[in-house]
């Protein structure tokens, strides 16, 4: 690594609290993004095959967006948001027609996906009047405290420490390949057995007294686990019959990741409540936001709404978000999705075929993730869940080495490209993972 870069390495390991890892450990200094590739400092190319955090979706350094912030920057980089400003005013707009302006009416801004779904459990809570929210255990929500309580995986546990907040319910959501069913086989079986449990649960809390269920449109970074055929709609029915709020978390699936504006959008349902962040300025200013329905917006002509971010619509933010959302819109991002969305299922299908550590994948548009085991037959997962994960941390490493970068957990790898990305560079990059599965077959099961 060249002095630029250690420099940098070192003053990383010294001074910055790194998310989620014990300090100290090995990082990658990057000095340059452009398109779906970053640069470290000796020049090495690493292709994003995960748009980052899934948040990159329209790749790195994209002219239409940073000409945006910068002419906003030039006229006024910030205003509090008791001031109405153009760029958040229309931003509002264009998000409510995305939804469907005949079902939702208003947007609260916030600068990102833990807090939208912070503000949105406040919101579900004011309107009904009722304290529980139930949230699945293959989830994540986000880090602040009702967020991460309202997360299932791992991470919530440092929030609940001494106590944390309270009024979380965690309920099982299906997951058709550890629950023994096939996508298009018999997925049915698993929604109605899942539904029926959760109506369960929802008596034994007392459905007078859940405000709102909150999920992920699709399950994103706990494996991109897509539910089976008619349980979203059937969770709505749910919500229908008690007078419960539907919140759909769109924070990572949102925005054309799946080919559709929102993943929510795939499903014969309307959400009450809608939080996104990430792909909605491709990451390059922090938004994020509650889209909500007619009804709820009408609530709060009469009542006051209790939230409030200094922040709240940042103008820089605004800016970037029109911009992206104007990106998308021309340049036929939604099409493109389809299109090579198609490619990356076949060549994901291909790599199950071939390896015997990888027993399924799991893709929608540019949202996907493979699955990792140690027994196909069996379905026996490659590490148990809570285990220490050495494994995982190897494949991603050879990954990296070969330049390609993404990110995964438990027994998964997601790959979810910028939405740019054509189909000869997916095919060259999907080329690297399948060399690395090679290995990982002959390293981890011979």
């Amino acid at each position: 690594m060249s002095q630029q870069g250690n420099e940098v390495i070192r003053e990383h390991q010294q001074y910055v609290l790194q998310p989620w890892t014990k300090q100290g450990g090995p990082v990658l200094p990057v000095k340059r993004a452009e398109g779906i590739y970053f640069w470290d400092y000796d020049d090495k190319r690493y292709t994003d095959m995960s748009s980052l955090l899934v948040c990159a979706n329209l790749g790195h350094n994209n002219p239409d967006i940073i000409e945006a912030i910068c002419r906003q920057a030039h006229t006024m980089p910030f205003m509090a948001p008791d001031f109405a400003s153009q760029p958040k005013s229309q931003l509002a707009h264009k998000l409510v027609q995305l939804a469907g302006e005949d079902t939702y009416s208003r947007v609260f801004f916030t600068c990102g996906g833990a807090e939208s779904n912070e503000n949105a459990i406040k919101i579900a809570r004011t309107v009904t009047g009722r304290p529980k929210i139930f949230s699945a255990y293959l989830s994540y929500h986000g880090a602040t405290l009702g967020a991460a309580h309202a997360s299932g995986d791992w991470r919530r546990f440092a929030s609940e420490t001494g106590g944390g907040a309270g009024g979380f319910v965690h309920f099982f959501n299906p997951y058709p390949y550890r629950d023994g069913y096939t996508y298009g086989v018999d997925e049915e079986k698993d929604t109605a057995q899942a539904l029926a449990q959760l109506e369960r649960q929802l008596q034994f809390e007392g459905t007078d007294r859940v405000a709102a269920i909150l999920m992920e449109s699709i399950v994103g970074a706990n494996g991109v686990i897509i539910p089976p055929k008619g349980y979203m709609e059937g969770v709505r029915a749910l919500c229908d019959t008690y007078g419960i709020l539907l919140i759909l978390d769109e924070v990572m699936a949102g925005f054309y990741r799946t080919g559709k504006a929102f993943t929510w959008q795939h499903f014969n349902l309307k959400p009450d409540i809608i939080t996104f962040a990430k792909g909605v300025t491709s990451g390059y200013v922090p938004l994020g936001g509650v889209i909500v329905n007619k009804e709820i917006g009408e609530y709060f002509t009469d009542h006051v709404l209790p939230c409030g971010l200094t922040y709240s619509g940042h103008t820089l933010g605004c800016a970037a978000g029109v911009a992206a959302l104007e990106y998308y819109e021309y340049h036929h991002i939604a099409e493109h999705v389809q299109q090579v969305g198609a490619v990356l299922k076949q060549e994901l299908q291909h790599l199950v075929e071939k390896h015997a550590i990888v027993g399924e994948a799991r893709a929608i548009g540019l949202f996907s993730s493979i699955e990792l085991v140690k027994d196909k037959a069996k379905r026996k997962p490659l590490v148990t869940y809570g285990e220490s994960n050495t494994i995982l941390p190897a494949i991603k490493q050879e990954l990296r080495k070969r330049g390609f970068s993404t990110f995964g957990r438990e027994n998964n790898i997601n790959i979810c490209p910028p939405l740019i990305i054509t189909e000869d560079e997916l095919k060259e990059n999907l080329a690297i993972l399948d060399d690395v599965l090679t290995w990982a077959d002959q390293t981890f099961l011979s």
